[in-house]
């Protein structure tokens, strides 16, 4: 992020606009809508400027900047579409103080001036750091659709009940007021009797509140998905900017744990397959303790929490302690790793049922049914094979496996990082060393990447023409 995004209080504060044609025109539109002091400094103001300034809107100083000009200024845009004035009225603005914004000159601009959505007082700014404007007009449209111009009437109210809602407690009972207030009661009562009517409807809201029970605490056993946030599922979403609490485990992306609410708790579990982790009952115990405090928890394990994921474990620990629980599936790290080489996981003629298996358990002993999957066509997905790859290439092979079975490791699924390693079960523990995979990984045992198996059939077909 090269430009951080701030909210600058320009109330009766000057802002100085230097050229009168039509980038200050665009600029001044926009600068209206404060409640700043404008001043705008041209030699050939547009007519528009003028009646602005007519009106009393603005001050027009009709001629060209001079020193001393954008004294005491909070901003200062240099507008006059000429590359040499812009640079010589900005260095005059830069001696005076001002933060200092060049139209269409993004290197040499102290700040951008995103585009805004106004609901005043809601403002939602979009920027693209200037690399893509056409984007942010599109955000901009989009968002306008969706926020009722209700809104604003709606925000100015609510600003001036918010200490009588301190009678709430804070946390869930304050967000749950507010979330009723503007999404339900505060929309009906303007659509039935007009803005009039909000306040009454806003006191009769907050008795409901201070008198119903407290909320008890609740659970969500959340699939995050492979690590792709477009990936999470839309319920899954809509519970994390709900949480209260999130315990979340280490394969869980910082971009989906970005998606959780920014008051929320965040607890780092750190479970990891072979290495240091929290225990499952210390997890347990804290999925407990605070939904027994009220709050909303979200436990996010990565892709789906029904596979390999302690999910009934957690599930009894919640019955035990009688605090109510759901659970939100994700998408799975096996589904996103065979999108990944363009493949399914069943075929007709190939293979009408696929196995998930764990290589955590494996130490040693045969816990699967490996002569079963050794036969031709049995496809497999491996959660957790990497230091197991060497004992379950074993086991196939032993059990009549063909060595030239199609292998194929895939670490970070559908994360921009992700890594396609080909092989076969004879080369499957060589290459895997020689890979040096670092990130979350899969084995798919009896799939290789689309390209490569139409490639090999053609070779097949050609042995045997």
């Amino acid at each position: 992020m090269k430009h951080f995004p701030v909210f600058i209080a320009v109330e009766g504060r000057r802002i100085v606009v230097s050229g009168g044609g039509d980038a200050a025109v665009a600029k001044l539109r926009l600068l209206l809508k404060t409640e700043a002091h404008l001043s705008v400094f041209a030699d050939d103001a547009l007519p528009l400027i003028r009646q602005w300034a007519d009106e009393g809107k603005l001050v027009l100083h009709p001629r060209a900047m001079e020193p001393g000009d954008a004294m005491c200024a909070v901003l200062f845009y240099a507008a006059n579409e000429d590359a040499i004035e812009d640079a010589r009225v900005a260095a005059l603005a830069h001696r005076d103080g001002a933060r200092v914004n060049i139209v269409d000159n993004l290197a040499d601009s102290q700040f951008i001036t995103p585009a805004i959505v106004d609901r005043d007082p809601v403002t939602v700014a979009i920027g693209t750091e200037g690399a893509a404007p056409v984007l942010a007009r599109a955000i901009k449209r989009d968002l306008e659709e969706r926020l009722p111009a209700t809104l604003g009437p709606l925000a100015r109210i609510g600003k001036a009940f918010r200490n009588v809602v301190e009678a709430l407690h804070m946390g869930r009972a304050r967000r749950d007021f507010w979330s009723e207030y503007y999404f339900k009661t505060g929309p009906q009562a303007i659509d039935e009797n007009g803005i009039e009517a909000v306040p009454e409807a806003l006191d009769a809201l907050l008795h409901t509140h201070l008198t119903a029970p407290e909320k008890e605490g609740s659970v969500d056993l959340v699939g995050a998905g492979p690590g792709d946030p477009d990936l999470l599922t839309l319920k899954a979403r809509k519970a994390l900017d709900a949480a209260d609490v999130v315990i979340h485990d280490r394969l869980v992306t910082p971009e989906i744990l970005e998606l959780a609410r920014r008051e929320a708790l965040v607890i780092d579990a750190g479970k990891e397959g072979f290495g240091k982790a929290m225990a499952q009952d210390d997890i347990n115990v804290l999925i407990v303790e605070h939904a027994k405090a009220g709050a909303h928890v979200v436990r996010l394990k990565a892709g789906d929490p029904t596979v390999f994921g302690r999910l009934d474990e957690e599930i009894e620990a919640c019955d035990a302690a009688d605090v109510t629980w759901r659970i939100i599936p994700g998408i799975t790290a096996a589904s996103a790793a065979v999108a990944g080489i363009g493949q399914s996981l069943t075929k007709r003629q190939r293979n009408a049922s696929v196995r998930l298996l764990t290589g955590h358990d494996m130490k040693g002993f045969a816990d699967h049914d490996w002569r079963t999957l050794a036969a031709q066509g049995e496809v497999a997905a491996i959660y957790m094979g990497k230091r197991s790859a060497r004992f379950i290439q074993g086991r196939l092979m032993m059990h009549g496996a063909d060595p030239a079975n199609p292998v194929t490791f895939i670490e970070n699924a559908s994360r921009p990082d992700q890594r396609i390693i080909a092989t076969t079960l004879a080369e499957m523990a060589d290459a895997l060393s020689d890979a040096r995979l670092t990130g979350p990984a899969l084995t798919l045992y009896g799939l290789a990447p689309r390209a490569a198996m139409i490639a090999l059939e053609d070779l097949q077909e050609k042995e045997f023409a």
